[in-house]
């Protein structure tokens, strides 16, 4: 049985972020992947200060910046009325007061970085086509046991395998909840997107049970869409089949919104499509020598946009409090999950509340209270923003 110090399970953007962060601290680093290529599925991806400050103390900040847009508002508006809510300005005063600015790219291309990254590091293993099938803990080590028979032990597991993560069942039986929203993503060529779009802001069309993101990516080559919607097929019975939030469900869902909303959507490929998922926070991540990081551990709505910030965020804690324990990993295990379970909780349930909001119905008291604290706020007002993005003490 090989014997692994420092082992990761999960390729993706939290487990790769991860290994880097590791590797730059000293430790060896290695990653397993299911999948037979590092690979992310989906299309654009949203970057707030408080991950592209992390990106950039990794050294991985430029190179991201050479494939990213930087929005230059993001703009609420109603999907049924048109009507502006808000404006959110990401300019100078936005980067002065938070250090970095707001970056939209594709999820792949940031994959791409960060692999390119841990590829160049002399610390850190990469292998596909690991399927775990198995994990034991054994108090000072665990034991991971593959498809292929071969099995490895190790004196740290991270568990960043996503939402339905295997290592998580060591620690517990929940599943994951959904609240019957399913999103369509794609991305276009610019030059085929034959709307009225401002291609340098992010736009966001809230209206009853239903929302639609849109942004450029890519250099601005790419303009990606995400629309969300609730499905009114959806039944506890059928949720793991494709029998709701079908394509006659969105477009549906849009034909009470303004034209522009109900021309965006026209333009998705449906062939796929995304139902939402999150968990109950959890008061523990770690048992022994396991431990859980990103989708695993906290797995949210998108309506943050922080579900990749925050298991970029775990990944800069792990690593940090590591060194400050001069690798003693309960001790680390303890002080990283003490630090990280607090924010990452309030940050799932706020993301909770935030979709409530978005979605209210027209003519009800959120929808009103929404419209009015919208409108009041400033482009440059910022308060509201600083729990998020402001940097944490450490």
């Amino acid at each position: 049985m090989r014997h692994i110090p420092l082992l990761t399970i999960g390729g993706g953007i939290g487990g790769m972020t991860t290994a880097l962060a590791l590797a730059q601290a000293g430790f060896d680093a290695h990653i397993v992947e299911q999948a037979p290529e590092f690979a992310e599925i989906g299309a654009g991806i949203q970057l707030a200060p408080n991950a592209l400050r992390i990106l950039d103390s990794l050294g991985v900040l430029d190179a991201v910046n050479e494939v990213a847009v930087r929005p230059r508002n993001l703009v609420f508006l109603h999907a049924d009325t048109g009507k502006h809510l808000t404006t959110i300005d990401f300019g100078t005063p936005f980067r002065e007061r938070y250090g970095q600015s707001y970056s939209v790219l594709h999820r792949g291309d940031l994959l791409d970085v960060l692999l390119a990254a841990c590829r160049e590091h002399p610390k850190v293993t990469l292998e596909n086509n690991r399927q775990v099938v198995d994990i034991e803990e054994h108090g000072t080590t665990a034991v991971v046991h593959f498809a292929d028979g071969e099995s490895y032990r190790t004196d740290a597991l991270i568990g960043a395998d996503g939402l339905k993560s295997r290592a998580r069942q060591l620690l517990s039986d929940d599943k994951p909840v959904t609240d019957a929203y399913v999103a369509y993503r794609g991305a276009l060529p610019m030059d085929q997107v034959d709307l009225p779009v401002e291609q340098d802001d992010e736009i966001i069309w809230v209206g009853p049970d239903r929302h639609l993101v849109q942004y450029p990516i890519r250099r601005g080559e790419l303009y990606n869409q995400v629309a969300v919607f609730r499905s009114p097929s959806y039944r506890p019975e059928i949720e793991h089949t494709d029998r709701w939030g079908g394509p006659d469900e969105l477009t549906e869902a849009f034909a009470t919104s303004c034209v522009q909303v109900r021309e965006s959507v026209k333009m998705f490929n449906t062939s796929r499509r995304w139902p939402m998922y999150d968990r109950e926070p959890l008061d523990n991540w770690t048992r022994g020598r396991v431990t859980l990081l990103g989708d695993a551990a906290h797995p949210m709505f998108q309506y943050l946009a922080q579900g990749a910030c925050q298991a970029i965020e775990d990944a800069d804690c792990l690593a940090r409090q590591l060194v400050k324990h001069s690798g003693d990993i309960d001790e680390a295990f303890a002080a990283y999950q003490a630090e990280r379970i607090p924010r990452t909780a309030l940050v799932q349930r706020v993301a909770r509340g935030w979709g409530q909001v978005w979605h209210a119905h027209n003519d009800t008291p959120l929808s009103a209270l929404r419209d009015r604290v919208f409108g009041r706020r400033s482009p440059d007002d910022f308060t509201d923003l600083d729990w998020l993005y402001q940097s944490l003490a450490v």
